[in-house]
Order: C-alpha cells, then structure tokens, then sequence
C-alpha cells in the first residue's frame, strides 16, 4: 500500500509499506477513505517530537471503511463505515473508567506517561497513523465511532479531533450564559473553542492572534 513515510526532520516521501494485519484479536483494519495534516503533524514534520523514528507514518485524524476484523470484535462488521478518535484506549482499566483515555497506560508499553495515539511518535506507541491506505486501529470496540447515515464525510473527519478538542476545551472553562470569552490562538482549534463558547451561550467572543517567535 502506499502511505507518507517520515525520513527525518522535513522530509517526508510517499512510499510502498506492508498492508496492516491483525495483531491481536480486538484489532480491525481500516480502509481509509480521508484523512487529514493536522497541525501537531508539523511539529513531527520539523523533528520536535522525541523519538520520532524514520519510517513512520503520520496521521491521527481519519477516517475510514472496515475491511478486517479481529475474532473478539463485536460492535463492528466488515463495510461499516466509521471515524476514530486519536487516542487509543483500551476502556477497561483505571484511567478509562475515569474518561482520562489519553492516560491509558495498557496502549502504550512505550510511556508511563502517555497513552497511544495514532502516527505520533514511538513515545506515543509507536503507531502508524492513518495518512495510509490501510491502517491498524487496536481496540475495535473502544475508539471506533459509526458514522450515522447522511453525514458527509468531511463533517465525520472534523469529529476525529479539531470538534471534540475545541468543545472540551470550552466545556473545561466553565463558560456560562452571558460570559466573555477570549481565546489565544487562532489555529483551527481556537476557532472551534471560539464557536463552541457561543453553543454554551457566552455573549462576547474574542480570538487573540499571535506569531511563535522561535528560539
């Protein structure tokens, strides 16, 4: 298949790898339909992520079709169609039942400090992403979410990441009826956390612009 394939710090190149295989029996492997470059991509792109090894395929915003699954896999069959969110969790153990799934220590043998997360580097699992054609997705019955009958898949692909980022992150500032709001940053999640404070009702939102001033 042909997936992107890092080769250190700003060099990227299409390249032809294995097709993924099931590795344990609640894997499944997607067909991936779209996918997109996600900001956090170019810090992998300029080598500021450690342990960011040659040979890995980016990627944790996508979606995709089932074409394979796992012998324990129950709530998926082949040809559905479904987005999956970048964290990789199990959903059984302690960080899971408390919804801290970025923590989940059973996906990530690499760090005691992070959970897995798709295309991000060995300290995050070491994973391939989903900037492939095919890609192994642990935990079939965990992360992967159907996509309902009518939804583009555009809108679908928002819902991996930029969405859910940008309304947690307004949702963890309290924001109240008739509240002003400033976000810093104007990035597409800003603009998304700038949208979502209005779903909660806040009356005056502002967005911040800036430039990074690298050191």
């Amino acid at each position: 298949m042909k997936a992107m394939n890092y080769r250190g710090p700003y060099r990227v190149r299409i390249a032809e790898k294995p097709l993924p295989e099931i590795q344990h029996p609640q894997d499944i492997i997607l067909q991936v339909t779209r996918a997109c470059i996600c900001g956090s991509d170019l810090h992998l792109y300029r080598g500021k992520v450690p342990d960011t090894r040659v040979g890995t395929t980016f990627g944790h915003e996508f979606i995709g079709v089932v074409r394979e699954i796992g012998t324990q896999v129950q709530n998926l069959k082949i040809g559905d169609k479904v987005l999956v969110p970048f964290n990789i969790s199990c959903g059984k153990f302690t960080f899971c039942l408390q919804g801290l799934y970025a923590y989940c220590q059973e996906s990530n043998a690499m760090s005691a400090t992070v959970g897995g997360v798709f295309g991000y580097s060995h300290l995050a699992g070491g994973f391939d992403g989903g900037q492939a054609e095919y890609v192994r997705v642990p935990y079939g019955d965990v992360g992967p979410v159907l996509i309902p009958e009518g939804m583009s898949d555009e809108d679908a692909l928002l819902l991996t990441d930029v969405v859910p980022t940008g309304y947690s992150a307004a949702e963890m500032g309290g924001i109240k009826k008739g509240d002003t709001v400033v976000v810093f940053g104007a990035g597409p999640i800003g603009i998304m956390a700038a949208r979502c404070a209005w779903l909660f009702g806040a009356a005056r939102v502002g967005v911040a612009t800036f430039k990074w001033r690298q050191i």
